[in-house]
């Protein structure tokens, strides 16, 4: 994570939204880089977790499972190297935007309050920004149709196009005398 000349994180926005995972369909933040964001160990964070565990019911922290954990090893977020140096022992938590929320109330020094209000406007950011996308999909979608049925209109006016510019050839009589066949 980046780091300012005096040692301490640089929290912008675009650090925030490069730590937002979305696991089991929910926008979720590993506890250690809640963490370092907050200027604690994680263990200190997940220790202040549990005496308030009330305050996390499952909607807003949960653990990994070994499944979400392999997927996010697959996005090159954690450690592969579990054995030993450097890698993860056991399976980290994660807080959904509501969790983060809560973190607040059991973190309760300045950085952790500013740093979380950094978090919720960036969760806020990124709604707005999914609900502007949804009006512009739809809106594509409908021209896209529009388009559709409007292809196949005109390809109708061309197959009706082509048969007026060809017209069936007229059977006409011959001229002359009848040939007779030869068998």
């Amino acid at each position: 994570m980046p780091k300012t000349k005096q040692g301490t994180l640089q929290i912008t926005e675009q650090l925030i939204v490069d730590r937002v995972f979305v696991i089991r369909g929910l926008k979720v933040m590993l506890d250690k880089d809640l963490a370092a964001m907050y200027g604690v160990q994680t263990s200190a964070l997940n220790q202040a977790v549990k005496r308030n565990s009330l305050r996390f019911p499952a909607d807003f922290m949960f653990q990994l499972s070994q499944k979400d954990f392999d997927s996010l090893i697959s996005q090159s977020v954690i450690s592969k190297n579990q054995s030993g140096r450097g890698g993860t022992r056991k399976m980290p938590y994660v807080f959904t935007e509501q969790g983060v929320a809560m973190l607040s109330s059991v973190l309760n020094s300045e950085t952790a309050i500013q740093v979380n209000i950094q978090i919720i406007r960036v969760f806020i950011k990124m709604k707005q920004l999914l609900l502007d996308n949804k009006d512009l999909y739809l809106k594509i979608e409908r021209i896209e149709n529009k388009l559709t049925a409007h292809d196949e209109d005109i390809q109708n006016i061309f197959v009706i196009l082509k048969k007026l510019l060809q017209p069936p050839p007229i059977k006409r009589k011959a001229i002359g005398f009848p040939y007779p066949n030869k068998n």
